[in-house]
């Protein structure tokens, strides 16, 4: 059972100079929430107290940290907005209350509230990403502790946690929060396949774990010879990823990254010499080849994917990064607190509007929706989605599973000027449905500049309808 003085004692450990103000969060959202108990009959204060741990895990921000501890004091005691402005300060406040649902009182049915408030959650990406990531850690807490909730309960939660909560987490590129939510829903959606793909794990870890060893011995050897400072872990697979490749149609053994090992190094430079040092002891099996280094994904996940025959020719994925691309690849965002010390929350904000592709179609989403049904099911159909990534000039690119050349050529900016396209040296029609890995070539005519608002009809996504239509 988590303590204050747990938390305490791990902020302690990267920012100790908080440590004050965190035990007086602490102590006002113990008194607001005393007489209140969980339904598991711990004391209230045990869950934002969790939650909080959580996030100091991931080395946040005392006002972080504060409005963690206070999240559920608006909504369930007599605390005010003000009032937490004025014993903490504006930023808490403003954090406590977007992570605070709203009223049911302002609406005529739990549908509706229900709609409103995850407009309000999606969009609080666009004021301060931390609210995000408060909502992140408290629904990991809520899903960790659902065995004391109702079946139905149970299934609820995890069908929301799925369709809303790991998609944002996905967003922001926390990995680790997004894998453990969503092996958590499958637990409670299907429990027996869960513990199927669950007992196949564990029976595959012991198989895999000698082959593991020796190329993870043989690749710390070699490393160490050519004196590149690193460090290697095992990663596995989370069951629902597995789950979710077996519903798509595809065998077991097609899924190459169950089992791979994941190779921190110090330096971008340093990433390429070990892919090299690996392939001169290891053969790589071609078409596995990923440099997400060159071409990050959408939300800025960067490492080397690589996998190799080891020994009795069993596959194994290497995973090539630095450090600092570890800390992203687990906790997205929530890494700059670790990477950008003091400046965490200005840098999220501002890669966000200029790195993250979807931040921009939010915001457009949210001016031509007002409908707050309307408004999530737009959001679900195209910043949800699973995202494929095609090779153009220049680079690869992340786009949304579904789209098209008309779709691709928006992404671009070349709609005014396109006049067809190549996919894979081969021509295709303008409503060509992209695939992972194709080869686009685009081919544009300066001349031809004018109005498509005929391509409407045929774009997929409703970023590419919006900009057809808007031009």
């Amino acid at each position: 059972m988590i303590t204050i003085t747990d938390l305490l004692n791990n902020i302690k450990s990267y920012n100790p100079d908080e440590l004050e103000i965190i035990k007086k969060a602490y102590d006002y959202a113990d008194y607001m929430h005393k007489g209140q108990t969980r339904q598991s009959g711990e004391p209230y204060i045990s869950h934002p107290l969790n939650v909080a741990y959580i996030l100091s895990e991931m080395h946040a921000d005392k006002d972080t940290i504060c409005a963690a501890l206070l999240h559920d004091t608006l909504e369930d005691t007599k605390a005010t907005k003000e009032e937490i402005a004025d014993l903490f300060n504006k930023d808490v406040a403003n954090l406590v209350d977007g992570v605070t649902k709203i009223s049911k009182m302002n609406f005529s049915s739990k549908t509706e509230q229900s709609l409103a408030n995850t407009r309000k959650i999606i969009l609080s990406i666009t004021d301060d990403v931390r609210i995000i990531i408060i909502k992140l850690a408290d629904r990991l807490h809520n899903m960790r502790t659902l065995a004391f909730k109702s079946e139905f309960k149970q299934k609820e939660n995890a069908l929301e946690t799925l369709d809303i909560f790991t998609p944002l987490a996905y967003l922001i590129g926390a990995y680790r929060i997004k894998s453990e939510l969503e092996d958590l829903s499958l637990r409670y959606l299907y429990p027996d396949e869960y513990k199927k793909l669950e007992d196949m794990m564990n029976r595959l870890n012991e198989d895999s774990n000698a082959c593991l060893k020796e190329v993870l011995t043989n690749i710390e050897e070699i490393l160490n010879n050519n004196e590149i400072p690193h460090e290697i872990k095992v990663r596995t697979k989370n069951i629902y990823g597995i789950y979710k490749k077996l519903k798509e149609g595809h065998r077991l053994s097609d899924i190459h990254d169950l089992l791979s090992l994941k190779i921190m190094v110090d330096e971008i430079k340093n990433c390429y010499i070990t892919l090299g040092l690996i392939h001169s002891k290891y053969h790589p099996v071609n078409d596995k080849f990923k440099d997400y280094i060159c071409s990050p994904k959408t939300n800025l996940y960067r490492s080397l994917h690589t996998t190799v025959f080891g020994p009795n020719d069993r596959l194994v994925q290497t995973q090539i990064r630095t450090f600092d691309m570890d800390k992203i690849a687990s906790f997205g965002l929530t890494a700059y607190w670790d990477i950008n010390k003091g400046l965490a929350r200005s840098k999220m904000q501002e890669d966000l509007k200029n790195k993250f592709q979807f931040f921009k179609s939010l915001s457009e989403i949210n001016i031509m929706f007002k409908d707050n049904a309307e408004f999530v099911t737009q959001v679900k159909n195209e910043l949800f989605k699973d995202i494929i990534y095609v090779y153009i000039k220049g680079g690869k690119m992340g786009i949304p599973k579904g789209s098209n050349i008309i779709d691709l050529a928006c992404y671009l900016d070349i709609e005014k000027i396109l006049v067809g396209a190549k996919v894979n040296d081969e021509v295709v029609s303008l409503d060509y449905i992209l695939k992972n890995n194709d080869r686009v070539v685009t081919m544009i005519d300066d001349l031809s500049y004018g109005n498509r608002k005929n391509w409407v009809d045929m774009a997929n996504t409703g970023y590419a309808k919006r900009k057809i239509k808007g031009n």
